[in-house]
């Protein structure tokens, strides 16, 4: 049996990048899946809604929607999301609003709706459901230019701790995937420039495995978090980041012959 058959699944941010990952993943996996983005895109045998997730009426719609012609809700990852940051005393308001309504403020309405779903269904394989939001590790840690970013993504953890807290008791698990550097187009808009050659060369040596992730490696773990073999995991904010958080490496090793 797969991993995540008779599932039922909503995946944010599914256009491109994780969202798109872990929208395949867990098709594969047996579940079945609705993916949701502002952008069109092809996914395969998945429904892709349009959805802002800022919108908190069509993100109701949506889940009722999904409840209805599926009978119930299992699976949440929010991976809608967006880059944005720079000097606080330089930030306009509105970038700052931009970047934490689609990131925290998404991903709390979301939760919102689907976790109301799950409450009213009866439990399956023992839970009613598990949430995975896609933090960051710059949610755990600080990163040179990225306030309005890293806060957002700091508010995702913590949000996500709170449920683990709050729903545990009635079957539902909630987990945060803190991904480090993953090659999607986001990443691309923010690095692929030449004026930002000698900052990702830095980035991509401070992931210990001197490399960036790819999009497929954080479905696989939120893949992980879906399954049974999660079931007592709750409450985590998971670093998959090649070894980012592990500390600084200023070069120091490659003096020594490794």
């Amino acid at each position: 049996m797969a991993r995540l058959e008779g599932k039922v699944a909503l995946v944010t941010g599914a256009a491109s990048g994780i969202g798109r990952a872990c929208v395949e993943r867990f098709a594969s996996d047996g579940a079945k899946v609705v993916g949701a983005d502002l952008q069109s895109a092809e996914l395969g045998g998945s429904r892709l809604a349009r959805l802002d997730v800022r919108d908190e009426a069509a993100v109701a719609q949506l889940v009722a929607e999904i409840a209805r012609d599926h009978g119930r809700l299992d699976l949440v990852v929010n991976a809608a999301g967006v880059a944005g940051g720079g000097p606080v005393h330089r930030l306009e308001g509105a970038a700052w609003d931009r970047v934490l309504d689609i990131n925290l403020k998404g991903t709390f309405l979301v939760c919102k709706h689907a976790l109301a779903q799950m409450l009213a269904q009866e439990p399956l394989s023992g839970e009613r459901g598990s949430i995975i939001n896609i933090a960051s590790i710059e949610g755990l840690e600080g990163t040179a230019g990225g306030s309005a970013y890293n806060a957002s993504k700091g508010g995702v953890v913590l949000l996500t701790k709170n449920l683990a807290i709050d729903y545990g008791r009635s079957g539902i698990r909630a987990n945060a995937i803190c991904p480090g550097f993953i090659e999607t187009p986001m990443l691309a808009g923010v690095l692929d420039n030449p004026a930002m050659a000698k900052v990702r060369a830095e980035i991509e040596h401070e992931h210990k495995l001197r490399r960036f992730g790819r999009p497929d490696e954080i479905a696989s773990v939120a893949s992980f978090l879906a399954g049974r073999d999660a079931s007592f995991v709750s409450g985590q904010a998971i670093a998959v980041d090649g070894g980012f958080t592990a500390g600084r490496d200023p070069h120091v090793t490659e003096l020594m012959g490794l």
